[in-house]
């Protein structure tokens, strides 16, 4: 799959170097997979959950650490993910972003 854009995931990294193996590793794993839906998608990254917000799109929220999740945009289709947003895990709660979305 295709990451778009890897430069915002990395800047994700950069900000937050407690996550960036991490960060690393996801990216390894999304970029050399190729997955048709959420089920080939956990088998690879099980803490993948997909979550439908207010404009009625679906987003893919992976948790990243026990800190942070990492909210994205998977078009199946195409082979894309989008990264959209990195929150900590009490920023995600208070589901704000939801409304953004």
């Amino acid at each position: 799959m295709r990451i778009i854009t890897v430069k915002r995931l990395r800047q994700h990294a950069q900000r937050h170097p407690t996550i960036a193996s991490t960060l690393g590793h996801w990216e390894e794993l999304v970029d050399e997979g190729e997955f048709q839906n959420l089920v080939e998608l956990r088998r690879a990254l099980p803490t993948a959950d997909q979550v439908t917000v207010k404009s009625g799109r679906t987003v893919t929220i992976f948790n990243i650490t026990n800190h942070y999740r990492l909210i994205t945009a998977i078009h199946y289709n195409h082979q894309l993910v989008f990264i959209l947003l990195l929150l900590t895990h009490n920023a995600y709660d208070q589901g704000h972003w939801k409304r953004h979305l």
